[in-house]
């Protein structure tokens, strides 16, 4: 039924079975990468609660302390590398105005966010899909202090990685979790989408509120004025 809904690459169960012997690691490259290289669209996640599944169900025979070790160094790693990619190359990733991801406007955007939220903002985008992706390219486009940096990112790796993990560890000794483990994931792939969902009808709320300012600006203005424009 997971395959029905998305791609097998993007279905966890699939992926893990898939990699065999290797799932601890094929799942640790994952999170390295979606956590740095500038790709969102992967299923870490969900990939990381199946993890934690599997070695419950005894699929991965991996020490849960040692999975959650390598997960963890592996999102801490890939968040540095982001960082570092970002510093390196600065504001040239955010020229194009038009971009879907990289825009200009987001460098400013992550100042601002940092500001609101402080350190931590770097923990709660851990558990934001794509945005976990990018936080880290801004932050070091942003320059902003490694110290602060890697203590902060380091948080949200044990928080996320870990977490997650565990969590899916301890479902996955729940008789009907693991009774139904699709339908666990397909669950946790549409929890995970919540934050974006949340975010875009907010952004297509303030683009309608912009939108309407402009235009009562325009019609408050005198016949005059407009005439001349």
């Amino acid at each position: 039924m997971v395959a029905m809904l998305m791609p097998n690459w993007m279905d966890p169960e699939y992926l893990l079975n898939w990699l065999g012997d290797w799932s601890l690691w094929g799942t640790a490259a994952v999170v390295f990468i979606e956590c740095g290289l500038l790709f969102p669209i992967l299923p870490g996640d969900s990939l990381l609660f199946a993890v934690g599944l599997f070695i419950a169900r005894g699929n991965i025979d991996v020490p849960l302390w040692l999975a959650c070790v390598i997960l963890t160094v592996s999102a801490f790693l890939g968040n540095v590398s982001g960082y570092y990619i970002g510093r390196g190359l600065g504001t040239t990733l955010f020229k194009n105005p038009n971009a879907r991801f990289l825009k200009p406007k987001y460098i400013e955007q992550t100042h601002e966010f940092f500001d609101r939220y402080g350190p931590r903002a770097l923990v709660l985008a851990r558990f934001v899909p794509i945005v976990r992706t990018f936080i880290t390219i801004v932050a070091g486009a942003g320059r902003m202090d490694p110290k602060k940096f890697f203590l902060w990112t380091g948080v949200g790796a044990v928080l996320w990685a870990s977490g997650i993990t565990l969590l899916g560890h301890a479902l996955g000794k729940v008789k009907l979790i693991h009774d139904h483990l699709e339908s666990a994931l397909i669950l946790l792939v549409l929890i995970s989408l919540v934050p974006m969902l949340v975010e875009f009808v907010l952004a297509k709320r303030r683009g309608r509120g912009n939108l309407a300012d402009g235009v009562e600006a325009q019609l408050e203005q005198p016949t005059s004025h407009r005439r001349k424009h």
